[in-house]
């Protein structure tokens, strides 16, 4: 198993990482792509930690659109920091998690749109997938990622979205991934357009340390329970979960070739 999307190098972790490793371990994890905050120099010492604890582990870098604020008076910047830190990390697979966020609105929109737009460009220019945060603003991401200039892989990283925007994401060629909100009793239509998703296109993750699944709602999240994850989208597809494992496996590696 490979959980597709987490933030171990997250502070929540810093005192017991080594332990939260070897549980993941335990249950069978092969490895996991680590999310990083681009310039945030506290998250890039712990991934070179969390490297030297678990050396298959891969990491993508970018500026979430909560922080895109701090690019207001240059968005551009934004895209020169990451692909900065990009180059410099060796383990780096994707530009992400980038996109919108109309939820909390923490970033202005115009700034989180541009800012997203020239992520887009570094992924294009340094041939990398994309990992893609959209929340209440569907219409708005899926227009950019329409927008002129080369198409780029990636993923739509803990989708809770409608069977419409994976579709349009799966003829975008992305990638569509689930988190522990598709174990939830009341995701009946969550579960119902992860039916939809090829098997060649799905991925599972935990976005730990949130969002923990059943039966560890409530509790801090880690990548050891993304085996929950996939026991569920296996359900789903009338699968044995060593099946789906399998499929979900070879998926990551043709998309982030770690």
């Amino acid at each position: 198993m490979i959980d597709s999307h987490c933030h171990l190098a997250d502070e929540t972790f810093a005192g017991d990482l080594s332990d939260v490793v070897e549980r993941a371990r335990a249950a069978g994890l092969e490895r996991a792509l680590v999310i990083l905050e681009a310039g945030n120099d506290g998250e890039a010492a712990r991934a070179q930690q969390l490297g030297r604890l678990w050396p298959e582990v891969r990491v993508a870098l970018g500026v979430h659109p909560h922080q895109a604020h701090q690019f207001s008076d240059n968005p551009p910047g934004a895209a020169d920091v990451v692909r900065g830190q990009f180059l410099q990390t060796p383990a780096a697979r994707a530009i992400g998690e980038i996109g919108l966020d109309y939820h909390y609105d923490y970033s202005p929109r115009a700034v989180q749109q541009e800012v997203f737009r020239a992520q887009l460009q570094v992924a294009r220019d340094l041939r990398q997938p994309v990992v893609i945060h959209t929340r209440e603003a569907d219409d708005d991401t899926l227009a950019i990622l329409r927008e002129s200039g080369d198409p780029v892989s990636g993923v739509l990283h803990c989708f809770t979205g409608s069977t419409a925007l994976a579709t349009a994401g799966l003829a975008l060629g992305l990638h569509v991934s689930f988190a522990g909100i598709l174990t939830f009793p009341k995701a009946g239509a969550l579960r119902e357009t992860a039916r939809h998703v090829p098997l060649d296109r799905v991925l599972v993750e935990t976005d730990s340390p949130f969002l923990a699944p059943v039966p560890y709602r409530g509790k801090r999240n880690e990548p050891a329970y993304v085996s929950q994850v996939l026991a569920a989208l296996a359900d789903v597809h009338g699968l044995d979960a060593l099946e789906l494992a399998r499929r979900t496996t070879a998926n990551f590696h043709s998309l982030f070739r770690p």
